[in-house]
């Protein structure tokens, strides 16, 4: 894929994620029993290029897996959504990184992550988030490499004008500095709890929350509600988009569809409202199903589903 047609590049994590499901999630010290496991592929930087890159919008990722059983399947799965991992490489000190996963009966999913060889990324994943952005408009970065690099390469893509669309996510401190870096930041309500100091839970606390993001300098501040949908607030005024009914399966990797869509969107050259409600479709359809990036929707999926409900 030459350079030239790249429209999004994504620093972050890349992971098999272990998946098993269950009733409930068990206590302190007890076990449970659950009724299914999976493996497959996952981490927010590898998600969100793979929904991405099935929006539409040509996209390269960039990250490490590690020397081990799942680094070629990670690759791979990439590959088959069409992302470019010409960027991708291979870390021989570090394991794969890995997310342990429990989803339970309503859907709810609770993760302990070893990040392994996305730790290792550093200055040569910078220089090829530079080269990559030669051509893009838009870079898409979450924590699951360091805040270092990445406040380096929001700083690089904000001074050229490209798009920074940040998921704080895995939660870890903010430098002031990165806010104004940003075009958009996308905190589920755990996230933004943690970033702006308070209780974040319904519509009229996310409200609250994206002013206070705003007043740190983002563009626009979506704070993801899962099934309340997500607030979004920019200098021209905020808004509430509900979520669409569907029947949830498992939750895991809705934020990165719905991020990966308000990409692809924006990146095409469409308004904010219109990425939002593909983004909010894609994250329904995401819930759809088991799996990460296996479950990531297709654009036409998402377009017929604003189709049958109006929207």
């Amino acid at each position: 894929m030459p350079d030239s047609q790249i429209q999004v590049v994504v620093l972050g994590g890349i992971n098999i994620d272990l998946v098993t499901v269950s009733e409930r999630s068990p206590d302190a010290g007890e076990t449970v029993v659950g009724s299914r496991f999976l493996t497959y592929p996952g981490g927010k930087g590898a998600n969100q290029a793979v929904a991405a890159a099935r929006m539409g919008a040509k996209t390269a990722m960039v990250g490490r897996v590690g020397d081990d059983i799942f680094g070629p399947q990670l690759i791979e799965s990439l590959i088959a959504s069409g992302v470019d991992v010409s960027r991708v490489g291979v870390e021989t000190v570090a394991n794969s990184g890995i997310a342990v996963i429990n989803i339970d009966a309503a859907a709810q999913n609770r993760i302990i992550q070893v990040l392994g060889a996305n730790t290792t990324c550093g200055q040569a994943e910078g220089e090829m988030v530079k080269q990559a952005l030669e051509g893009a408009s838009t870079l898409m970065l979450q924590l699951e490499v360091s805040v270092e690099l990445s406040l380096q390469v929001a700083r690089y893509a904000s001074a050229i004008g490209k798009r920074v669309i940040l998921d704080p996510g895995p939660v870890r401190p903010l430098p002031s500095e990165f806010y104004a870096c940003c075009a958009v930041i996308t905190p589920n309500e755990t996230e933004a709890q943690a970033l702006v100091g308070f209780q974040v839970t319904d519509v009229a606390s996310a409200a609250k929350a994206a002013e206070e993001l705003l007043k740190r300098g983002v563009g626009a501040a979506v704070i993801k509600l899962g099934a309340q949908g997500s607030y979004t607030a920019t200098a021209e005024g905020g808004w509430h988009v509900p979520a669409i009914p569907v029947d949830a399966v498992d939750s895991v990797a809705a934020g990165d569809a719905f991020n990966g869509a308000l990409a692809a969107s924006l990146s095409a050259g469409e308004n904010m409202q219109a990425a939002l409600r593909l983004a909010t479709a894609a994250g329904s359809l995401a819930v759809t199903k088991f799996g990460a990036q296996d479950s990531m929707p297709l654009r036409q999926e998402a377009e017929d589903l604003l189709v049958r409900h109006g929207l």
